[in-house]
């Protein structure tokens, strides 16, 4: 199985700038038989869940990337992790983190909290 070192990448400059917004990352590449989510982080009372997507240069709109299909599958994976830690009395964020880059030049990131939420399917 190769590894994606591009997407590795992409999460941990996520993560980087979650905590220097003065987040803790508690999670990375959680996962259940039914789906993952890159990053879970939490600042105070504020829990978010972070689908990080990453191209090189993608014919596809990145705002087309996380369809309501894939919202789904993060909002359950979200729920049974909330379960398992007994998070009741949090507020739930789900964000999306999206990076392109074009050969030779900076990655460019869209961060997009509240990109959907639990009824919003």
């Amino acid at each position: 199985m190769a590894i994606n070192l591009f997407g590795q990448q992409s999460e941990l400059l996520v993560a980087d700038l979650l905590q220097g917004q003065g987040f803790k990352i508690l999670e990375q590449n959680y996962k259940k038989f039914f789906g993952e989510i890159d990053i879970i982080a939490q600042k105070k009372d504020l829990i978010v869940f972070v689908e990080v997507k990453a191209r090189k240069n993608s014919q596809i709109s990145m705002h087309e990337l996380v369809r309501p299909s894939k919202q789904r599958k993060i909002i359950m994976v979200a729920q049974s992790y909330m379960s398992r830690h007994n998070i009741y009395q949090k507020i739930c964020r789900f964000d999306v983190a999206l990076l392109h880059t074009v050969s030779g030049k900076q990655p460019e990131l869209t961060y997009i909290p509240n990109a959907f939420c639990q009824g919003g399917y």
